[in-house]
């Protein structure tokens, strides 16, 4: 297993598997790319399935356990299933989609291999979501979600950018996921770094505040420093990024791009490793690369300044470089 100089061991990996997508949402990040969607017909750029699965095995090699899959919209790809379907068995698979093409392929999925899913959604509302989105797909995320519930990949996740156009609307989802079966929320802290307009943000604080106090159980993960509320039939996650050090202390994963690179850390884009024409070797060689050179963002490459301002560690140069070398633990 490869582990960084700050101790965090790999254990998983995202992979996008395109960036296009069908919806124009005005967080979008794209991986932390940056909103980069271009045509909606396939590019040469992709990654190929026999890529995607060739990194995925050097990745076992590696300890990786498990592979979420993204975009993008991942099921844009005709060959998702076979994707799917190849991945080590080692690896436990799970996919991050907009839902609007589960009803239909939800059960060849899961038939494929897939153990789970999580659905964009961002409110009850259909006029506030179509604002999110810029797109009137609403009733068809909710039939995905059924798709996806009725296929067995549960729980499925609700992800729910929290921010101000969303937040009012945060009680009626946790309202949902309390009373149905299978259902689970994760409320995702707005991230200006990534996509601007700063004053979008809300309190997170105050969210935690309101779920703890209705919470029946709470519980501490390790991924992250996550916390859980336990409501009713549901659960609820906060995943609460910004300004976090614990969170970044605690991140575990790298990121494969769309058009083969690796990305130590999704607030970046200074960190990425080409993984060359895509060998075993030139993948093995890319994966030891970006894992020596991870930093958690909060609190190692972003440090407080005497006014308690998050500013740029001098120790790394505006390329993102470690000014002075440091050993890594490597296994």
């Amino acid at each position: 297993m490869l582990t960084d100089a700050f101790g965090r061991e790999l254990r998983g990996l995202r992979v996008s598997l395109t960036d296009r997508c069908n919806f124009d949402c005005v967080y979008c990040h794209n991986e932390g790319l940056g909103d980069t969607r271009g045509p909606m017909e396939p590019r040469d750029h992709e990654l190929t399935a026999d890529e995607v699965v060739r990194i995925l095995e050097v990745a076992t090699e590696f300890g990786v356990e498990a592979v979420k899959f993204t975009g993008g919209e991942p099921m844009l790809r005709d060959d998702l299933e076979e994707i799917v379907r190849r991945t080590p068995a080692a690896l436990e698979t799970s996919l991050t989609t907009n839902g609007t093409f589960l009803p239909g392929r939800a059960m060849a999925l899961a038939d494929a291999g897939l153990e789970r899913v999580n659905v964009s959604q961002d409110a009850m509302d259909p006029d506030t979501f179509a604002a999110v989105t810029k797109s009137g797909a609403f009733e068809r995320v909710l039939e995905g979600v059924d798709a996806a519930i009725d296929a067995g990949l549960t729980p499925v996740k609700l992800n729910m950018v929290v921010f101000e156009q969303t937040a009012t609307h945060i009680p009626e989802m946790v309202d949902r996921i309390a009373e149905a079966d299978g259902l689970q929320l994760q409320l995702i802290e707005y991230m200006p770094e990534l996509t601007g307009n700063a004053d979008w943000g809300v309190d997170v604080g105050a969210i935690h505040e309101d779920l703890e106090a209705r919470a029946d159980h709470v519980e501490h993960r390790e991924m992250h420093h996550r916390r859980r509320y336990y409501i009713g039939n549901g659960m609820v996650e906060i995943v609460d990024p910004v300004g976090n050090p614990q969170f970044c202390a605690n991140c575990h994963r790298v990121r494969v791009t769309h058009d083969a690179k690796l990305k130590g850390c999704l607030n970046r884009t200074d960190d990425l490793v080409s993984m060359g024409t895509i060998t075993k070797p030139e993948i093995r060689e890319a994966f030891r690369t970006t894992v020596a050179a991870r930093v958690p963002y909060y609190g190692a490459y972003l440090v407080r300044n005497e006014d308690g301002d998050w500013v740029r560690n001098e120790e790394y140069d505006e390329d993102g470089d470690l000014v002075r070398n440091e050993e890594y633990v490597q296994s």
